[in-house]
Parts: structure tokens; C-alpha cells; sequence
């Protein structure tokens, strides 16, 4: 069932608190996803997880993404903005009104400076130890005179021939990154959890005596196949000239945002509690609109 109102996002939010970061993104994914079973989450790309999860921060806070971001040449404080809209539609998401806008434009708004202050860290982020390994999110385009791959939707296994190799790797889910970034080598974790097969001239091999070329590949591979799984922003900035590179980790960017939210709502429902003795469920079921003008009206006494 969709969040549909402010008393089940704050449950949503109190969930989330005690959760590493992993935990936080999957909560948020499962908001997105109602329609999907808890434990298929986890095995979807995470191009099309990013996808969701930018259709649910438009449908809670609207289009409009502020951030801001210290130039990596010159140290100037940049500040732009994206549309929540545009990324999930490039990412391929939904963008059909499938959930309800508790927020509702009260509470947390994109553009605040206090949100854009306290995500300015989540924009440089990368979505994990293993992606900031390089092995998910190659160099751009496949490297000359590679061999032949092809890939298919989620679940599928990518096929790469070069040099004599002919492997098959399983493109890897949410959850193959955030087992692999708990261990000591993402990256070697990444390839023994998804490789399927690979053969060097007839004779099954292992792994581990993949060459660097052939990984190489298979990232390349990986990233035709989810493109969306690795979202870098390249700023250019005003002041320098000179561009800086990062990558928005949406899910931090929308947990920040709804931490914030659920902070502004419980302060709303302590003030009106206490001005007349609503109970929490009273006060929540209100619309955005006439909480802010009970609350107006509590100042004026």
C-alpha cells in the first residue's frame, strides 16, 4: 500500500532512524515500491532503485532539487538545481502520481537553505564502497576493439567475449553492493557474488584469474546494461571555469530531506497539542494548509 499520509511517512521516518545507511535506502525503496515484494528489493539494479526513488521525492517534495557543492579547484560555494521529474524520467522510473504528497509543500521545502546545507555532503557521496571501487560505472563507452556483450533487463547475465575469455556475469543488484562494500575488497567481494561462469579457451576458470582487461570489460558491461546506477554530476564553476565531479547518492539526499519533514511535523503536533489538546493522530490527520493556520493562529494568541 502507498504512503498516502503524514502518519504513515513519520512511521516510515521512526524506522528509519536506528538504520545504517543501506537500511535507510531500502526503507525508502520500499516506500517507492509498494508493488514489489520486500524481498525482490534488494535484487533489482540499482539504476532502477534511483529511478524510484527520484519519482518518490517528486511525488513528497515536489520537482525542484537545490544543492549545493564546494568547488574542487578554487573552494567557491555552487549552488544549482535539478528536477527530481527529468532525472527519473532520463533513469527510466515511473512518473505517474502513484503516491500520496503528505509533505504537501508543508514542513520541508527543496529549496531551504537548511536542507541544501545539510545534503552538501550527500551530493559528493558515492552510492557505495563498491561503485567507488570502479567497478560499477566505468570510463564512458566501451573500450576499443571490445568484445561482443549484451544485456537485458533486471536479473539478467551479461555475456562478455574478449582476448579468448567468454564470461557470464548476473548485473548485479542493490543488495550484491551492499554486501560487497562490508568487506575488505569490493571489488573482488562484487565479482565472486555475481560472476556466473568463465571460460578461457574451453577450461572452466575461477574468478579471481579474470585479467584486469576482462574486468575491465565486464564493468564497462555492467554499466551499458544500468546506466542509471551511476548518476555523476559534473559543475562547472562560475568563478573558476573549472568543473567539478560528483555523484548525487539520491537516497541520501531524500532521507536528509525527510528527517527534516518529520522533525518540523512532530514540533507542529507538540505546539498544536499543547494550544488544544488534539491528540497526534487528530493533528496529522489535518491537511498541510490548515495545520500552518492553526498554528498561525496559536502565535497570534
Amino acid at each position: 500500500m502507498a504512503i498516502t499520509g503524514a502518519a504513515e511517512l513519520l512511521a516510515a521516518w521512526e524506522a528509519g532512524l536506528g538504520e545504517p545507511a543501506v537500511g535507510r535506502a531500502l526503507l525508502l525503496h520500499r516506500t517507492a515500491r509498494p508493488d514489489v515484494a520486500a524481498g525482490r528489493l534488494p535484487v533489482l539494479p540499482v539504476g532502477e532503485r534511483e529511478a524510484d526513488l527520484f519519482t518518490l521525492r517528486r511525488a513528497l517534495f515536489g520537482e525542484r532539487m537545490q544543492v549545493r557543492l564546494e568547488c574542487a579547484a578554487c573552494g567557491a560555494d555552487m549552488e544549482f538545481d535539478l528536477d527530481a521529474g527529468e532525472l527519473a524520467r532520463s533513469l527510466g522510473g515511473r512518473t505517474g502520481g502513484a503516491f500520496g504528497s503528505p509533505a504537501g509543500g508543508d514542513g520541508v521545502a527543496a529549496g531551504s537553505g537548511d536542507v541544501a546545507d545539510g545534503i552538501a555532503a550527500s551530493v559528493a557521496a558515492v552510492h557505495s564502497a563498491a561503485e567507488n571501487d570502479g567497478f560499477v560505472g566505468g570510463p564512458d563507452g566501451p573500450a576499443p576493439g571490445a568484445g561482443d556483450s549484451s544485456a537485458a533487463g533486471p536479473g539478467s547475465v551479461i555475456r562478455v567475449r574478449q582476448d579468448g575469455w567468454d564470461v557470464e556475469f548476473r548485473l548485479p543488484g542493490v543488495g550484491d553492493l551492499a554486501a560487497a562494500a562490508r568487506s575488505g575488497d569490493p571489488r573482488a567481494a562484487l565479482l565472486a557474488r555475481c560472476l556466473v561462469s568463465a571460460v578461457r579457451d574451453g577450461a572452466a576458470v575461477s574468478g579471481a584469474d579474470l585479467p584486469a582487461a576482462v574486468q575491465h570489460r565486464i564493468a564497462e558491461a555492467v554499466e551499458e546494461a544500468d546506466p542509471g546506477a551511476d548518476l555523476t554530476l559534473n559543475v562547472a564553476c562560475p568563478e573558476c571555469g573549472q568543473a567539478t565531479r560528483a555523484e548525487l547518492d539520491i537516497a541520501s539526499y531524500l532521507w536528509t530531506e525527510l528527517d527534516s519533514w518529520a522533525r518540523d511535523v512532530l514540533l507542529d503536533v507538540h505546539l498544536l497539542a499543547t494550544a488544544y489538546g488534539w491528540s497526534e493522530p487528530e493533528i496529522l490527520a489535518l491537511s498541510p494548509t490548515r495545520r500552518r493556520y492553526y498554528l498561525e493562529l496559536c502565535a497570534d494568541v
